[in-house]
């Protein structure tokens, strides 16, 4: 399990809402200097990441607490933002550039762009589907874990962000 600390900002039901700093290993690395993840983090900033969580240890606003996430969940949701839209969009164009001559269309490459854009849309939209499905699946969930020490019940949370 992925584990992650995070500040309780409200709540809403049986859920709450949480806040962790985005964090980047940028800068680990001896190639950060040319790394374009490197740059994006660095114009992107440090913003929080807000995400809603069933509050299964009667947390409060304030209140300090480890956050945690199935590694399975994580594996199976990247592939799907990442490698789903660019395997429709490969899909996609070559199907296009198969069926020009067929389909009469005299340019392969415009045919094969053309339906490579076709590929990607039809790839987002089932993203976007598949995001809809898992919306309240417990398995794709954030969970929280424990309640820190420290954490004061019903306290305005401290939020220290670098300076810029």
């Amino acid at each position: 399990m992925i584990e992650e600390t995070a500040w309780v900002v409200g709540q809403e039901g049986d859920h709450i809402w949480v806040e962790a700093e985005r964090k980047s290993t940028c800068g680990q690395c001896a190639a950060s200097k040319g790394c374009g993840t490197g740059a994006l983090a660095t114009v992107l900033g440090r913003r929080p990441m807000r995400m809603r969580a069933r509050n299964t240890i009667d947390a409060h606003v304030g209140d300090q607490v480890v956050i945690g996430l199935q590694e399975s969940a994580l594996i199976k949701g990247s592939i799907a933002v990442y490698l789903l839209p660019l395997v429709a969009l490969m899909v996609g164009a070559l199907i296009g550039q198969g069926l020009a001559p067929q389909l009469g269309v005299a340019s392969a490459d415009k045919a094969g762009i053309v339906s490579g854009m076709m590929g990607l849309g039809l790839g987002f939209l089932w993203l976007w589907r598949f995001g809809r499905s898992i919306g309240n699946d417990e398995r794709y969930q954030a969970k929280i874990l424990r309640r820190l020490p420290g954490s004061v019940p019903g306290a305005t949370p401290i939020r220290f962000r670098p300076n810029s």
